[in-house]
C-alpha cells in the first residue's frame, strides 16, 4: 500500500513496522473525529474555491457512510500497510469516488490532522470522566447525609487525633472531587481550541478559512499561531494528564482509607461478601481487593504527567515522531480512569459504617480536645486549659465528656452538603458543551 508520504523509495519492512507502532490500533478511537474535522475541512475549501460544490456534494454522503461504518463497531478497519486512520479514509475516498478523493488533503498535514482528532477525541473523553465524577460525587454526597451521625476517629501523624464522622469522611472526598473538575474545566478549555489549519506548524499558502473550522467542529476558539499549535502537541496531553492524575489522587486516598478502615485492626466499616475476594488457603479471608485495585490503577495514573514530561523532555520546536507515544500512555489510562470512577461509584454505595466505634476505650483520648474547650467556654484561658486536661491525661483522672457540640460550617455537625453540592454543581455547568 503506498504511503501518503511515498516518493518512490519503499521502507525497510522492519523500519516501517518499528515506526507505526501501535498507531493502526489506537487510530480506531480517533476515526469518527478523523471524518468530523474532514467534513469541516472539505466544506472550508468549497467556500474558499479549492473544491467544487459538485465535488462536495459527492464527497459528504461518502464520508457519512464511512463515519456509520466506525460507529458500527467492527465494520471499520485500518487495513494491512496502511499507515493511521488518515492514510484509511483518504484510500477508502479514493477507492470510491477516484480523484476526487485525493483533494481532501489540499490545505492540510497529517500533523494537524493528527492534533484536531486528539483535540475532538479528548474533548468528549472529558466530558464523560466529568459525568463518571458527577456520579461518584452523589454517592459520597448520599452516604454522608445517610450517616452523619455516626462518629469515628479522625487521625493526624496516623495517630488517633479528634472525633469525626461517617459524615465529615464521605463529604470530604465529594468536595474533593468538586476541585477535580475545576481543573478538568481547565483542561477541557485548553482542549477546546482547534489546530485545523496549521499543516505541518507553519500554516498554508492557500486562503483557508479558519474561523468556519472552528466554528463548523464547535471549538471555543482557534490555536491562533500556528506554529504554537504543533507546539500544542505534547502540552495539550499532558495538561489532561495532569487534571486526571489531579482526580485520581482523590480515588487513591479513598481506596486507602478503606483498606486501613475494613481491616480487622479497625473494623471501621464493612464491605459486602460480594465486593470481596477470599483465599486460596485462608478460609477466613475477605479481601478488599476492588479498592487495592483501584489504589494501585490510581497510582499508575498519577505518574503519567511524569512519564509524558520524559518523553517530551528536550524536544524542540515543530513536530517529532516522539508524539507518537503519548497515544500508547494516554487512551489507555483514560479507559482505566473512566473504569476506576464507575467501580468506585458502585462500590462506595456499598459501604456500611460500623456503629459506636468510639465506645471502645482506646479512643477515649481523641475527646482531649473536647474538654479543654468545655473548660475554655467556662472562662479558663486555653493554655491554662490545656494543661489542666495534660495533668488529668497523666494521673490517669481524664473522663472525656458525653456530649459533642460542633455547630461551625463544615464541622461533624454542620456538613455544609447543599453548599457542596451547589459548588458541584456550578462547576459542572461551567463548560458548555
Amino acid at each position: 500500500m503506498k504511503k501518503l508520504w511515498e516518493k518512490g523509495i519503499k521502507t525497510d519492512a522492519f523500519i516501517e513496522a518499528f515506526t507505526v507502532g501501535k498507531d493502526r490500533e489506537l487510530d480506531l478511537e480517533l476515526a469518527k473525529y478523523d471524518v468530523q474535522g474532514t467534513v469541516a475541512h472539505i466544506k472550508m475549501l468549497e467556500s474558499v474555491g479549492l473544491l467544487q460544490k459538485s465535488e462536495l456534494e459527492m464527497l459528504l454522503p461518502e464520508l457519512n457512510h464511512i463515519q456509520n461504518e466506525i460507529i458500527a463497531k467492527g465494520k471499520f478497519v485500518i487495513e494491512e500497510g496502511v499507515e493511521d486512520v488518515h492514510s484509511q479514509i483518504e484510500m477508502m475516498l479514493t477507492k470510491r469516488l477516484g480523484d476526487v478523493g485525493k483533494k481532501i488533503h489540499s490545505g492540510r498535514s497529517r500533523n494537524d490532522q493528527v492534533l484536531v482528532d486528539i483535540r475532538l477525541f479528548l474533548r468528549d473523553e472529558l466530558q464523560e470522566i466529568q459525568s463518571l465524577t458527577k456520579e461518584l460525587f452523589e454517592v459520597l454526597i448520599d452516604q454522608a447525609e445517610t450517616h452523619k451521625e455516626i462518629l469515628m476517629p479522625g487521625y493526624t501523624h496516623t495517630q488517633a487525633a479528634m472525633p469525626s464522622s461517617f459524615g465529615l469522611w464521605f463529604s470530604a472526598y465529594a468536595e474533593s472531587l468538586v476541585d477535580d473538575v475545576e481543573i478538568m474545566n481547565a483542561a477541557y478549555k485548553i482542549v477546546n481550541r482547534n489546530p485545523l489549519g496549521s499543516a505541518a506548524g507553519y500554516g498554508s499558502s492557500f486562503p483557508l478559512n479558519r474561523q468556519m473550522t472552528s466554528d463548523l467542529l464547535g471549538f471555543e476558539s482557534m490555536v491562533y499561531n500556528s506554529m504554537y499549535a504543533q507546539m500544542g502537541r505534547g502540552k495539550t496531553e499532558q495538561v489532561v494528564a495532569s487534571a486526571m492524575a489531579n482526580l485520581s489522587s482523590t480515588l487513591n486516598k479513598l481506596a486507602a482509607d478503606v483498606c486501613l478502615y475494613n481491616s480487622q485492626n479497625f473494623k471501621f466499616l464493612k464491605l459486602p461478601e460480594e465486593l470481596t475476594t477470599g483465599s486460596s488457603i485462608m478460609p477466613h479471608k475477605k479481601n478488599p481487593d476492588v479498592f487495592e485495585l483501584l489504589r494501585a490503577k490510581t497510582n499508575v495514573i498519577m505518574a503519567l504527567p511524569t512519564q509524558m514530561m520524559m518523553t517530551l523532555g528536550n524536544l524542540t520546536s515543530g513536530y517529532h515522531r516522539d508524539f507518537q507515544l503519548l497515544k500508547e500512555m494516554l487512551f489507555p489510562a483514560i479507559k482505566d480512569l473512566k473504569n476506576c470512577l464507575k467501580i468506585a461509584a458502585y462500590s462506595v454505595s456499598k459501604i456500611e459504617p460500623v456503629q459506636n466505634i468510639l465506645d471502645d476505650e482506646k479512643y477515649k483520648l481523641i475527646f482531649s480536645v473536647e474538654a479543654v474547650n468545655a473548660l475554655v467556654v467556662e472562662g479558663v484561658p486555653f493554655r491554662e486549659a490545656y494543661q489542666q486536661v495534660v495533668a488529668q491525661i497523666e494521673d490517669g483522672s481524664f473522663e472525656p465528656p458525653q456530649k459533642l457540640n460542633h455547630t461551625h460550617e463544615g464541622s461533624i455537625g454542620n456538613l455544609m452538603l447543599d453548599e457542596i453540592r451547589e459548588r458541584m454543581e456550578k462547576r459542572i455547568s461551567n463548560i458548555e458543551y
